[in-house]
């Protein structure tokens, strides 16, 4: 471990805010940063603490079923029958350790989750730019600032521009303080005033940028010795959530009713009021659905961090629920259709074009070089831009040996892009000249303004634009001046700039991009295209992924004069917006919402996050996106792609597919169990099921309902139906109907076996474990045929599910054991069997769920979809 006070190596060593170049920083070593993490912990503040497995199994403790479970083993206890009790009590611990497997499988998947969703933050070791979580920073970290980021840990600024943060979390001032670097301070100093040197964990970075040394971490910042905890992903109580506490508590009461009077009807009939008290504990059992809130907490849960696999991280678990409603995605083109890796393909200067392929192998003519020069210019030293890089990596190829390349000039200033002029300026001095060079780049019509050209000249040099708009190309304008005064003006319009040309780059489309698009429309999901970009680049885009309605186009200032009715009117046949700024995304979303569709929007920067949090969907962009967008949105692409998209969709469909099929078997499964509760206490017969049937029945329902049906695959139409009605009910009249008969049916096969047994003087063990059997075979026949409601066993066997196989082969040994070892065999109050006596439980079993499996043969459509 390195020792704190040794003197810093040459890679340490941080350059003065003057000369400050990131391409020169080194950072700390990766090895050293992984020491220090180890040394001082994670970058997070200590309510974040997980919960203990102590904590965990309390919470199981005070569960109905488990006080249920201790109910019926201390009666046994307190009428001498220890086996039983023994038994019992067993079995809480068995089901007490499923439960904890659950609930630790949900509680590492959420954890999993905030990790992720943990703030990003662009640190620079080994002399390399890298995104972390937040939570890896470490003290010495540098750490690069952007418009939109939050800051990852107190720091002191080493550089900046421009650099405005607003720190009202800490302060209460809701005014943005500006600040200003000073790379010799190496002590932190507390919130509050302008123009200093520190940030502080958890502010906001609200204009420009900086480069900063971190000082302090996790409960040594500000943030964490004021207590004050950053919001992290929390679980959510979703509208179908809300739906199963209603049935849950309605159930729960019945329950309870149910048992109040089983107790005192069998206590009066029979004189037994042991057993009646025990018939009423296991109907109440029978009856309680607990599995409910269980399958909603884990498939929610496991489907927002399987989606995470597919690089989506979910901010916002009820967002699973709301993909499959999905009607409209909204989407960027740069870096979501497009690869975001630019390349500079066309030139024009002068009256005239340059094709940069055709001289691949050839320097650039000389007119064009003042072009690449001044673009050049007009970006970064060391850019993070996809289009700034195309521009130095040709400058590098091209202009390596010529007079083109400035290196040795100072930077003096630059003038940012703004929402009222795309084009930003950057103010150069060369060595020993008292005059400034000021070179601009941005969108060719804010270029024109700059230049204070005429109409003709605008006119002229706008149809070559569209020339290179139209093939594909994103294009830009460039523009110079110098300047001799001392006192530069305050806005970059007050020079007086001369049009130098325009430089034209293209962005392949993302491999995958058009199957998603053709996958999308078969879901019955429309695609709009929004860009900043031009029309003709739009289009070219469309054309190529197979995007519809891609000659129909509407621009930023045509969207500007229309009225919210037209747009309303008009959106609905629209397939791309193009000249698209920011703000005007939030009218999208609102005009696509008043024509009832669930809307999905992308975003990346800080302006985009009002239409992210308006949109039923907000999806921030992980790679390029600044954190203010990412907290707005509920899902955020952790590589920029539209075809992750697509799959959180499928991933989405298939979540909810797979709760209604644990719920429909749920609710069919307690049918039998409760019916052969109740039954036998109204006909004055023996008890069938006891307490110790009812756990039995749990250990196979348990994780068939929360396992089993989580990892079913997705069905193969899944993303070929219409997308699912957001007001749709989980307890559908279909699903309800459906399930209540497959429960009836069993219900009634599983009585049939033990009334004849009854009736062919079997004994009352023999009738009982006869009964048993068939509602063992049932159950798992039901486990099978609820895995699909539109395809049949035969075709479903085939489809991978390890678990499955897993629960029904531990069904089928535990059912064996308790019918052939004497032992469990007196305790479960059983006779043995014979082979001919476990066949015909088999076929019977079997025969009470083929009714449903012959009914997905005559019905094409899934019922559960016609809801």
């Amino acid at each position: 471990m390195a020792n704190q006070s040794k003197a810093p190596t040459p890679e340490e060593k941080t350059p003065t805010t003057a000369d400050l170049d990131i391409g020169n920083i080194r950072g700390i070593p990766e090895k050293e940063a992984q020491q220090r993490l180890m040394r001082d912990g994670f970058n997070e503040l200590p309510s974040t603490k997980h919960r203990s497995i102590f904590a965990i199994a309390f919470d199981v403790v005070r569960e109905p079923m488990f006080l249920l479970l201790v109910g019926c083993g201390v009666m046994y206890l307190m009428t001498g029958e220890v086996q039983d009790a023994a038994l019992l009590l067993g079995f809480v611990f068995v089901v007490m350790g499923i439960t904890l497997y659950q609930e630790r499988k949900t509680q590492r998947a959420l954890e999993a989750l905030r990790d992720l969703s943990s703030p990003r933050a662009l640190v620079i070791r080994d002399g390399l730019q890298k995104r972390i979580p937040g939570r890896e920073v470490v003290k010495g970290d540098i750490t690069i600032l952007a418009e939109g980021d939050r800051v990852p840990a107190d720091a002191v600024l080493l550089w900046s521009r421009n650099l405005t943060v607003d720190e009202s979390l800490l302060t209460g001032e809701s005014v943005a303080v500006p600040k200003t670097a000073d790379a010799g301070v190496t002590q932190m100093a507390r919130p509050g005033g302008d123009n200093t040197p520190f940030v502080y964990s958890g502010t906001l970075v609200v204009q420009g940028q900086g480069v900063a040394r971190v000082e302090a971490t996790a409960a040594q910042t500000e943030m964490g010795k004021i207590g004050k905890a950053l919001q992290t992903l929390e679980s959510e109580k979703t509208l179908l959530q809300s739906e199963i506490a209603k049935m849950v508590g309605a159930l729960a009461i019945l329950g309870l009713l149910l048992c109040l009077i089983v107790v005192v009807v069998y206590g009066i009939n029979q004189q037994d009021w042991k057993s009646g008290i025990l018939a009423g504990l296991t109907l109440a059992m029978s009856i309680l659905p607990e599995e409910f809130p269980v399958v909603l907490t884990i498939f929610l849960a496991l489907g927002a961090w399987r989606m995470s696999r597919k690089q989506v991280l979910t901010r916002s678990v009820p967002a699973v629920e709301t993909l499959g409603a999905t009607t409209v995605l909204c989407v960027d083109k740069t870096g979501t259709l497009t690869m975001n890796q630019m390349s500079v393909s066309r030139i024009y200067a002068d009256g005239e074009f340059c094709s940069v392929r055709e001289y691949k192998d050839h320097a650039l003519p000389e007119k064009f070089h003042e072009v690449l020069e001044f673009g050049i210019l007009a970006s970064k030293r060391d850019p993070f831009d996809p289009m700034e890089k195309a521009l130095k990596q040709l400058g590098d190829q091209k202009l390596s040996y010529t007079e083109h390349l400035h290196y040795d000039w100072t930077f003096v200033q630059e003038y940012p892009l703004s929402h009222q002029l795309l084009a930003l300026s950057h103010v150069w001095q060369a060595k020993n000249s008292q005059e400034y060079v000021i070179a601009a780049k941005g969108a060719p019509e804010a270029i024109f303004d700059l230049c204070h050209l005429d109409q003709d000249q605008i006119a002229d040099i706008s149809g070559h634009v569209t020339t290179m708009a139209n093939d594909g190309l994103r294009v830009l304008g460039v523009a110079k001046t110098s300047f001799a005064k001392s006192d530069l003006p305050e806005q970059q319009h007050d020079f007086a700039f001369t049009f130098v040309g325009l430089v034209g780059l293209t962005d392949p489309v993302r491999p995958g991009v058009p199957e998603a698009v053709k996958e999308c429309y078969e879901a019955g999901i429309r695609i709009i295209m929004i860009t900043g970009d031009y029309p003709g680049t739009a289009q070219k885009v469309a054309r190529e992924i197979g995007l519809k309605s891609a000659d129909v186009c509407i621009t930023g200032p045509l969207l500007d004069k229309m009225s919210d009715h037209q747009l309303q009117q008009q959106i609905g046949s629209v397939g791309i917006f193009a000249r698209v700024v920011p703000e005007q995304k939030l009218r999208l979303v609102q005009a696509l919402k008043a024509n009832s569709e669930i809307v999905a929007m992308t975003g990346d920067g800080v302006n985009d996050a009002p239409a992210l949090k308006a949109a039923n969907i907000g999806i921030a962009m992980g790679g390029r996106g600044t954190d203010v967008a990412r907290e707005a949105a509920s899902l955020v692409l952790i590589d920029d792609n539209f075809s992750s998209i697509v799959q959180a969709v499928r991933a989405g469909r298939q979540t909810f597919d797979n709760i209604k099929k644990a719920i429909a078997y749920v609710a069919a499964v307690h049918v039998p169990i409760a019916g052969m509760s109740l039954i036998p206490v109204l006909l004055k017969w023996p008890l069938v099921l006891l307490p110790a049937h009812i756990v039995f029945l749990e250990l196979i329902i348990d994780p068939a309902c929360s396992v089993v049906f989580e990892a079913e695959p997705a069905e193969p139409d899944i993303m070929k139906r219409r997308p699912r009605n957001p007001k749709e009910r989980l307890f559908g009249w279909r699903l309800v109907l459906l399930s209540l008969l497959q429960g009836f049916t069993v219900l009634a096969v599983v009585f049939g076996v033990f009334a004849i047994g009854r009736y062919m003087q079997k004994t009352t063990n023999e009738a009982r474990a006869l009964a048993f059997a068939t509602l063992i075979v049932a159950n798992l026949g039901l486990i099978l045929t609820n895995r699909s409601w539109s395809r049949t066993m035969l075709s479903t066997i085939r489809s991978p599910n390890r678990v499955m196989w897993w629960v029904l082969g531990g069904a089928i040994l535990m059912l064996t054991a308790v019918l052939y070892v004497p032992f469990l065999r007196n305790l479960f109050r059983f006779a043995p069997l014979h082979t001919s006596d476990l066949a015909i439980c088999f076929v019977l079993g079997v025969s009470a769920i083929l009714w449903f499996e012959l009914l997905k043969l005559f019905n094409k459509k899934p019922p559960a979809n016609s809801q």
